[in-house]
């Protein structure tokens, strides 16, 4: 898993941050920036936020709801799910919330809402 991998702070030379600018212009995501440099996905934010690069809100279409709450009802966890439309796990937690859908815990559980009885 990408997650367990520890990663050594890097600095990015001039030209790395002229590149990944240019990439996140074409259309490259700040996950696959933070893949392709080596870097968090929040260091890709910082930088495109420090040379004032406007950023874009990806999110999920309506269509890409309907699909996240499928694959999530046949077991997939919300990082599967994420990683597949290329967003945060919290941004298809959300989305599911939204919709009314019950959401499970990491043990695969129903989640109970706080204040709920248990």
């Amino acid at each position: 898993m990408k997650a367990d991998r520890p990663r050594r702070a890097r600095q990015l030379g001039s030209e790395q941050v002229e590149q990944l600018i240019a990439d996140y212009q074409s259309g490259a995501t700040v996950y696959e920036l933070g893949d392709r440099f080596g870097i968090e996905r929040r260091t890709v934010s910082n930088i495109l936020h420090r040379h004032g690069v406007p950023m874009r809100r990806r999110g999920l279409s309506p269509e890409q709801v309907d699909d996240a709450i499928h694959l999530y009802k046949l077991g997939w966890s919300l990082a599967r799910v994420g990683d597949h439309f290329g967003v945060n796990h919290t941004t298809v937690l959300n989305k599911l919330r939204e919709r009314g859908i019950p959401t499970r815990d990491s043990h695969g559980r129903p989640r109970v809402e706080a204040g709920g009885t248990r």
